[in-house]
């Protein structure tokens, strides 16, 4: 296994988070992310311990396993191209699939494929930068 920076796999996943709870704010796109989705006031607010702490862990894991994608001392550049690359083409482009054939909307792929993109850009380039 290759070496990984915990320290910053930990920052990535964090900044991982502060984008996604931007992204998903009332200021970027709250409302147009339940309208696309079909999640109501009421669901959006229940159960917010287990969705915050699984997500959590799943966004540590991808960080974690990314970091031993990029290697040791990827650097920033090498870091935000590849985070920005994965994000872009492998899973917002596996969203794209999928919500191709579940007839999801195009404007909620933009909302959560753009999200992944950035946030994936986040974490190469903090891994990059850390590491």
């Amino acid at each position: 296994m290759p070496p990984v920076d915990w320290l910053a796999v930990v920052a990535a996943t964090a900044a991982s988070f502060a984008i996604g709870a931007l992204w998903y704010s009332p200021l970027l796109f709250a409302k147009a992310w339940q309208r696309e989705s079909g999640v109501t006031d009421e669901q959006a607010r229940g159960g917010m311990a287990v969705i915050f702490g699984g997500a959590f862990v799943l966004m540590f894991l991808a960080a974690a396993v990314f970091a031993m994608f990029l290697g040791p001392e990827p650097g920033l550049a090498f870091g935000a191209g590849a985070g920005f690359a994965a994000g872009l083409f492998w899973v917002a482009a596996s969203f794209g699939v999928s919500y191709l054939f579940e007839r999801r909307s195009f404007n909620l792929w933009l909302i959560n494929g753009g999200y992944n993109v950035a946030a994936f850009t986040a974490i190469g380039s903090v891994i990059g930068a850390l590491s």
